[in-house]
């Protein structure tokens, strides 16, 4: 199909798709479902971006998105540099517009330009370098205005992210900042952002483990999707939508499912619920709750679930009926082929996660509004 358009906005937007803030064109003309990676041409035949995505609502008409030839081809590049997409890197900061003069110097900053970071990812190196407080003047030497934009083409701002997303995935960003009224320079390296519930899973089939009918998994979007958002329950979905990774390799493992047996009597009803600690000991992953399960030598099988529900086991009873459980269901496995690998800790600061952990959603404030962003 051929439809024709205008362009109305150039601006970053928020790829529904990749759940990224990407470089994108907003245009009047129609784009219907199947149209989608269908290529979009300027007035001289040159084609310019692939339509991708369109605004619905009951208040607007004809907006839909092209993906321009600039992420295109940091895609291609991404491919070409490493073999396979990586991503578009992340800052790993929350961002707040020093547009308020009181504001600005409230922070000592002297120039009518700068963002403030509210916030640093535990798993970015930002985290290793910014501080709650310090202020953002320049992005490789590009002056940060105080409203969050950066120029763009010849006399046209754009938002700040726009620069990060022109890295690729372990460049080097020079930062200017202002902490505590003085000026510095701080190198940060870019890689893409660790997501706490992954959107994709790589490999295509999720991790799980088995132990006497119950069926451990870590949440993830694809998993969400299949069950509906009614069956997670909103305090997980919640955790979901906006808690932040504390690590690297973190993830919220649910029990999915219990396939019944007289092992596990009075759990059959259990879904979809995380599982907080194991015989006393926090989960970080579900290789680590697999490396707890196989070394355990207590009597008891003890795992901990939201609001203080407990699940235990018979250890030895648990064992023996965990192989006549996988016949009656006909699985052939107990666990994933991943988690059959070694468990190695990959973590050296334990005792602040112990600290630390738990769910900390980011507020609603931080979820969609221009002033207060993620880059």
């Amino acid at each position: 199909s051929v439809t024709k358009g205008v362009v109305s906005r150039i601006e970053v937007t928020s790829y529904a798709h990749g759940s990224s803030d990407l470089l994108g064109i907003q245009i009047d003309a129609a784009i219907n479902p199947g149209n989608s990676g269908g290529p979009a041409f300027n007035d001289r035949g040159e084609c310019i971006g692939v339509a991708f995505q369109v605004y619905r609502s009951e208040e607007a008409e004809n907006i839909g998105y092209v993906i321009p030839t600039t992420v295109v081809s940091h895609f291609l590049n991404d491919y070409e540099r490493n073999g396979k997409y990586t991503g578009f890197p992340c800052l790993g900061v929350l961002l707040q517009k020093l547009e308020n003069p009181a504001l600005r110097e409230c922070l000592k900053v002297q120039s009518n330009e700068g963002v403030l970071v509210r916030r640093v990812e535990p798993t970015s190196d930002a985290n290793n370098v910014l501080k709650e407080g310090d202020v953002i003047t320049s992005f490789d030497d590009v002056h940060v205005g105080c409203e969050g934009t950066v120029p763009f083409r010849s006399s046209e701002r754009i938002a700040f992210r726009y620069l990060i997303s022109q890295k690729f995935a372990g460049d080097v960003a020079q930062l200017g900042i202002i902490r505590a009224g003085g000026f510095m320079k701080v190198p940060v390296i870019l890689n893409p952002r660790v997501h706490l519930v992954p959107y994709h899973i790589e490999g295509g089939q999720p991790s799980y483990l088995i132990t006497a009918g119950l069926v451990f998994t870590p949440l993830s979007e694809p998993l969400i999707d299949e069950e509906c958002e009614d069956s997670i329950g909103l305090k997980l979905l919640a955790k979901a939508r906006y808690s932040l990774a504390r690590f690297k390799g973190e993830q919220i493992v649910i029990l999915s499912q219990v396939l019944a047996n007289e092992v596990n009597i009075g759990y059959e009803d259990m879904s979809n619920q995380q599982v907080l600690k194991f015989n006393g000991t926090r989960i970080k992953n579900i290789h680590h709750l697999a490396h707890l399960i196989d070394s355990c030598k207590d009597k008891y099988l003890v795992f901990e679930f939201e609001d203080n529900y407990l699940a235990v086991l018979e250890r030895e009873a648990a064992v023996a009926a965990s192989s006549c459980i996988l016949k009656d269901y006909g699985i052939p496995a107990e666990r994933s082929s991943d988690l059959l690998e070694p468990y190695v800790d990959l973590l050296t600061d334990n005792e602040k996660v112990e600290q630390d952990f738990g769910d900390s959603p980011v507020s609603s404030l931080e979820i969609g509004n221009d002033g207060i962003l993620w880059a």
